[in-house]
């Protein structure tokens, strides 16, 4: 599906789906954290005057060392301190500012130069480190934090389920509805929202960001995780179903 126009499709829907909800979660960490509408709106405020000083200040900086950097085909020693810098200052800017260290690594990874080459080279040099080592260990912690014994109730799992079933159901039929109202065809649409529903990094980033900050408790942040990995592990058999269900359709019709 990748390789697909769909593909890219769908590629391209799930990445503006992440920046909106960073965004919106800076909004959300903002009004958590300032306590007030007017502290909040101050917040709120300063990250805006922060995300323009990070594009219009050190994005050009940036910019002129991957041009110097990807003319030789490498990128030194010197020049990955230098990116890694501007990512723990964002990540500090954005803590002291009021909003999450993570937006603030966020918005360091989106202002990152768009040539392609220097960004090719740079993601070697994190790839390996990043996928090995940190995201494994950020689901262990993910992991050892939630409490599945705290759904110990049968309402409680009752309720879980009305979150799966509204995860699904809003998501899939959402993302359906509005690819199906752009012109794509049904078994297109609802591959696109079977596809967007698949929960994936961004959902657990949320949630331990909403039980850090008290907004989720640990019964709620638990039956969240249940919802993440059901829904992932659903995208596989809805294609099947949706594949099936319409090459019936055409022998039918056939």
């Amino acid at each position: 599906i990748n390789k697909t126009p769909l593909g890219s499709t769908i590629i391209t829907c799930a990445a503006i789906d992440d920046i909106t909800a960073w965004c919106l979660l800076a909004v959300v960490i903002a009004i958590a954290k300032a306590g007030s509408v007017g502290s909040s709106l101050f917040v709120i405020l300063l990250a805006i005057v922060y995300i323009i000083f990070m594009f219009k200040v050190v994005r050009p900086f940036l910019k002129r060392i991957a041009e110097f950097q990807t003319s030789k085909h490498i990128i030194n020693k010197s020049s990955v301190g230098i990116f890694f810098i501007v990512l723990f200052l964002s990540a500090y800017a954005a803590d002291v500012i009021g909003i999450h260290a993570l937006f603030g690594a966020f918005l360091a990874g989106v202002i990152m130069p768009p040539n392609v080459n220097f960004r090719n080279l740079f993601t070697e040099r994190l790839e390996d480190v990043a996928l090995i080592l940190l995201l494994p260990m950020f689901f262990v912690y993910t992991g050892l934090r939630t409490e599945i014994g705290l759904i110990n109730e049968p309402y409680m799992w009752g309720i879980c389920g009305i979150i799966i079933l509204l995860a699904v159901v809003g998501k899939t039929m959402g993302s359906a509805i509005a690819a199906r109202f752009v012109g794509y065809n049904w078994k297109d649409s609802l591959t696109i929202g079977a596809l967007m529903d698949t929960r994936g990094l961004i959902q657990l980033v949320v949630l331990n960001i909403g039980l850090d900050l008290g907004i989720l408790t640990p019964e709620v942040f638990a039956m969240m995780v249940v919802m993440a990995l059901a829904t992932t592990f659903l995208t596989s058999p809805l294609l099947t179903l949706i594949e099936k269900v319409f090459k019936k359709k055409n022998a039918g019709v056939n």
